[in-house]
């Protein structure tokens, strides 16, 4: 019977010991991996709970990075959130104390962006405008740097380094022939050295070089060269201001040269200013004309919206650019039928 007991000095016993010994040890480690693995995500469902509840701090976003390994893409769409939601206030102080833990360069590059971004969007041009230019400091050929920076130098009136840039983005083999033709329009029409005639002849001269400015020129016609501009109407594409026409004073109106031109006579017969045609082939034109020859005089007018060609978002105002995809000049001017609040108010009182 001794010989079926093992001895402490035979050889099995100690491979049994040391086989036990691996057991145990890697069972103790799996479970405190398990336990730590458990306690991590309970601190991680804490952290989007609060999250979830707009209570996330700006150091949780680096506890998350740092402790948890969270990707960075990750974490950027969490702080992303923020901006959606309008708060850049916020995602400014997220990203600015995750700036003082990513040492990664294009990381580090990424983060600036989304910064200048959001200063940009909560309107800190000033702020938007440095974070930029330390991006171009080691990125020169940063595409979207050099973009936006055209826009903040647009907004701030800084147009000699607009064009700056706009050289820089044409090395990039950037299309900027439209850029450069808007901002050297905005310049001419920002200098407080010209006169309005001198401005007019500068517009002019580059109007009929590039019709892409007409809104522009047109604009700054109506009001400070109404004369030039009704002398010249037959150059002008009307449908593309149709608005500015329909909101002019009647007393700033050449009716002269309303009866020489169909469309223009067709817009005053639906204003009401004239009752010298019965129809229009445009539709809405139409039906205003009907309405302002009964009788009984029926609140209406037109109502003017304006739909970017490039992103076709729709926007209730005219802006020489985008605010959403920041092309220029590419509203469309569309008009339908409303109610005239304004004459139905007048009628009750």
């Amino acid at each position: 019977m001794d010989s079926l007991v093992l001895d402490y000095r035979d050889p099995l016993f100690s491979v049994i010991i040391f086989f036990t010994l691996i057991f145990l040890i890697s069972f103790i480690t799996y479970s405190f991996g398990v336990y730590k693995e458990k306690n991590a995500r309970k601190d991680y469902r804490e952290l989007l709970t609060r999250f979830e509840l707009g209570k996330l701090k700006e150091e949780d976003y680096v506890h998350l990075y740092k402790t948890y390994n969270l990707p960075f893409d990750s974490i950027l769409l969490l702080a992303s959130t923020f901006v959606h939601k309008g708060n850049y206030n916020k995602a400014i102080s997220v990203y600015l104390t995750l700036l003082e833990h990513v040492t990664d360069r294009v990381k580090k590059e990424e983060l600036l962006e989304l910064l200048g971004s959001t200063y940009f969007k909560g309107g800190f041009l000033q702020r938007s405008k440095e974070i930029y230019l330390r991006i171009l400091k080691f990125s020169s050929r940063n595409e979207n740097a050099l973009k936006h920076l055209l826009i903040i130098y647009e907004k701030l009136k800084e147009y000699d380094k607009a064009l700056e840039v706009t050289q820089a983005l044409d090395e990039l083999q950037v299309e900027v022939i439209r850029e450069r033709i808007y901002i050297e329009t905005l310049k001419v029409l920002n200098n407080s050295d010209l006169s309005y005639e001198e401005k007019t002849s500068t517009l002019y001269s580059s109007f009929k070089l590039n019709h892409i400015i007409e809104r522009l020129f047109v604009e700054f016609l109506i009001q400070f060269n109404k004369d030039f501009f009704w002398k010249h109407i037959e150059e002008f594409d009307i449908t593309k201001f149709i608005d500015l026409l329909w909101y002019l004073d009647f007393n700033d109106i050449d009716f002269d040269k309303v009866s020489k031109n169909k469309l223009l006579n067709q817009i005053y017969n639906a204003k009401g200013y004239l009752k010298t045609c019965n129809h229009s082939s445009d539709f809405v034109l139409d039906i205003m004309i009907i309405l302002n020859r009964h009788e009984h005089k029926v609140p209406a007018t037109l109502d003017f919206e304006f739909i970017c060609t490039s992103c076709k978002h729709i926007h209730p105002i005219y802006e020489s650019r985008c605010p959403h995809c920041h092309n220029i000049l590419t509203f469309k001017v569309k008009y339908n039928l409303a109610k005239d609040l304004n004459e139905e108010n007048q009628s009750l009182q």
